[in-house]
């Protein structure tokens, strides 16, 4: 019994099983096969006509088709109709054979219509056909046997010719059934792979945490995963019919295109990220994914949508973390919203002065604490429903609607009100800012209203700080001058210094001598034209940038370098040194440095000329620095003394060696007694403090006669010599004193 089980098991794995085939599909073979058959009418209706008339079996034949066909059209279950078509052409086929009198290859419809009828891969039809063709043979092989097989042999032995032609016909059904079976194999396993992969699909899409879902192009959903139903607080069960369009989220947007839109337009994947408004009036960003399943013809079948909610990110990236305004970049889009208004819109542009010190010299924290304060202060001072934003660092941006003097009233309350001490954790903090004001009427032209502000603002901090500058054309021009001069800066510091930024030295001489005593080392920038340009065309975009910090140790190697070279035929060599090149942390080892690498035998032979600019920069640890430069055995000399309101002060608090008096007290001293007693002031003050005293800005004899008879130590000036290159001043040491003329 266990053998004839498995004998039946692999007898039934060799047989088709029949159906399977969709009704869409089976509908498409139905209607095939039924207009053939009805086509076997006119084929047989010609065929008699062609061979002399139509007879009775061209009647018979046609009348017994003419149901089945009828039936085949009419009757709604698949079976029936199966059947009816396949004795239609079982009919048809022997009919043919009978009105061509038993033509042997007539018979090879039979074997045409097995194949045709394997199309239903269906048990009814097919057996019904084999069965109905059977018994044709038997039966009327031996009623007519003439019209049934054309030949003599079978005439007299029609069982036996029978039998043959329903083996034959039996042989090639078999091998119609093989066919049937090895495709029926070969569609379960494309259907099981297609099962694994759908089941694969329903676990990504269903267990997924992502929200997802998929539409029909004209918005239908035709399927949502429980995230999505979460996230949207969706039923169970979505209506029939419901559309995206029904979803509670509103694009903030009116206008902008829905993704069908969109993705019907790019006909690829597409991305965005979009606000859109919850039937509670809150709002949500989600950033949307979507693909589309197109078909043959490429038209849009599916579209496949996944949704990131990214609120939190959108916030973190549209608002600043410190202070919770707008950031830069939700500044910008709100900008370009509201300028597109066409309404006019100012723009101010704020930078705290000086705020590097504060984190400096009273830490980060009082920093931060400092900012919150002033975000506080400046939403205060302009008009309710202003754009304001911190675009990092101690900046501040702000957008209010109407014209210019709205926002120059604003800019003034904020300049006022970041006066005001600042109450920080362990003291208060005196601050200014610097604002730039500029108006934009022009939708396109809200990004150039900011850096037109900007623009404002930089030259509010070059006057001074703690003042308010509009923009004007002017400031444009000034800034493309400073754009150039900082890109021929860099060019310069990126090729063969000595060669583009050459420097010069300017003698300093004894009043009482004529001797040369020293000089003061000044840089020049040769352009691609080979002209020398003077330091008014750089050195303000260099303390812009921090260009200056190259650029001033490219200074002091050469004076060093010069230095070691002349030896003692030459006392010392000043080099002007910046508040931006003294702030940084790293200058004194830096100068050590230079120090040890060039040899020099004297430290003292090196003075650094610093301005009151420096001294007021509030550089968090100055007094220290300058005890470690001196410590190095540099000296140290007041630049440009007596413009400044606190001069006298720097006196005593600065350990300077040398004093320099600006030109201003020295031009015209000879007719100027006021100015002459000043100078006696200054220089008897100097000489109290271990100082020594230089004049700078000696243009006539008269100055030097006027300085040598207030015993001023030593001078400067165009009188003796320009700036000269390192050939012409070792020609000026070789002269050995300068007459008087």
């Amino acid at each position: 019994m266990g053998q004839v089980s498995r004998l039946r098991g692999r007898l039934r794995g060799w047989i088709p099983t029949g159906g399977g085939v969709r009704p869409e599909d089976w509908a498409r073979r139905h209607r095939l096969l039924t207009l053939l058959l009805a086509s076997t009418v006119v084929g047989l209706t010609g065929l008699g006509a062609a061979l002399g008339g139509l007879d009775l079996v061209w009647l018979v034949t046609v009348l017994l088709i003419l149901p089945c066909v009828l039936g085949a059209v009419r009757l709604r279950g698949r079976r029936l109709a199966s059947i009816l078509v396949a004795l239609g052409f079982t009919v048809a086929c022997g009919g043919f054979v009978a009105m061509l009198d038993g033509l042997t290859e007539a018979h090879f419809s039979f074997f045409i219509a097995v194949a045709a009828l394997a199309l239903y891969r269906d048990w009814a039809p097919f057996g019904a056909f084999l069965v109905a063709t059977t018994l044709h043979h038997a039966a009327f092989g031996a009623v007519a046997s003439e019209q049934t097989y054309g030949h003599h042999g079978a005439v007299t032995n029609p069982l036996m010719w029978a039998v043959l032609h329903g083996v034959a016909v039996l042989m090639a059904a078999g091998l119609q059934t093989v066919a049937w079976r090895l495709t029926e194999s070969e569609e379960q396993r494309a259907q099981a792979d297609l099962d694994e992969s759908e089941a694969h699909l329903s676990i990504a899409f269903d267990q997924t945490p992502v929200p997802m879902a998929i539409l029909t192009p004209d918005g239908a959903i035709r399927r949502v995963n429980p995230a999505y139903r979460r996230w949207l607080d969706l039923p169970e069960t979505l209506p029939d019919g419901f559309n995206v369009r029904d979803l509670p989220l509103v694009p903030t947007d009116p206008n902008s295109l829905s993704l069908l839109e969109e993705q019907a337009r790019t006909g690829s994947a597409v991305a965005f990220t979009r606000e859109y408004h919850r039937p509670d009036g809150s709002s949500v960003w989600v950033e949307v994914h979507s693909n589309g399943l197109r078909d043959r013809q490429d038209r849009l079948r599916l579209i496949f949508v996944h949704c990131l909610d990214v609120t939190e990110v959108q916030r973190q990236v549209r608002q600043d973390a410190l202070t919770g305004l707008l950031s830069r970049a939700g500044f910008e889009e709100e900008l370009a919203r509201t300028a597109a208004g066409g309404e006019p819109v100012s723009v101010l542009y704020l930078d705290v002065d000086r705020f590097k010190a504060v984190n400096d010299g009273s830490g980060h924290s009082a920093g931060d604490e400092a900012l919150r304060v002033l975000a506080g202060r400046l939403t205060r001072c302009v008009p309710a429903g202003s754009l304001i934003a911190r675009f990092g660092g101690d900046e501040f941006v702000a957008a209010l609607p109407g014209p210019t003097e709205v926002a120059v009233r604003a800019g003034r309350a904020v300049v006022a009100a970041f006066a005001e001490p600042v109450p920080v954790a362990g003291g208060r903090l005196q601050l200014a800012a610097s604002v730039g004001v500029a108006t934009v009427s022009d939708p396109g032209q809200a990004e150039q209203a900011v850096l037109a502000a900007d623009t404002a603002m930089y030259a509010a901090k070059r006057a001074g700080g703690n003042r308010l500058e509009i923009f004007s054309e002017q400031m444009r021009v000034a800034v493309r001058q400073r754009i150039v001069a900082e890109a021929r800066l860099r060019e310069a510091l990126a090729g063969d210094r000595d060669v583009t930024l050459p420097v010069v030295f300017q003698p300093i001489v004894s009043v009482s001598t004529g001797h040369i005593v020293g000089a003061e080392a000044l840089v020049r920038m040769r352009a691609a034209d080979g002209l020398l340009r003077g330091p008014g065309e750089f050195i303000g975009p260099a303390e812009e940038t921090g260009l200056i910090v190259p650029l001033g140790e490219h200074v002091l190697c050469s004076a060093l370098r010069q230095l070691r070279r002349w030896g003692q035929d030459l006392d010392y060599v000043s080099v002007n040194v910046s508040p931006r090149q003294l702030s940084e942390a790293d200058f004194v080892p830096t100068l050590a440095r230079l120090l040890a690498e060039t040899g020099l035998d004297d430290p003292a032979r090196l003075v650094l000329e610093i301005t009151e600019t420096a001294l007021l920069s509030t550089i968090a640890d100055l007094p220290a620095r300058l005890d470690a430069i001196k410590a190095l055995g540099v000296r140290l000399a007041l630049d440009d003394f007596g413009t400044g309101y606190s001069s006298l002060t720097w006196l005593q608090s600065v350990p300077a060696d040398v004093v320099k008096l600006d030109r201003s007290f020295v031009a015209g001293l000879a007719r100027d007694a006021r100015k002459a007693s000043i100078i006696s002031a200054v220089l008897w003050l100097a000489r109290s403090l271990g100082m020594t005293v230089v004049a700078e800005g000696v243009e006539e004899a008269e100055d030097w006669d006027a300085l040598r008879a207030v015993d001023c130590p030593a001078i400067q000036g165009y009188y003796f010599s320009p700036p000269v290159p390192v050939a012409d001043f070792e020609a000026l040491l070789r002269t050995s004193a300068f007459v008087h003329r």
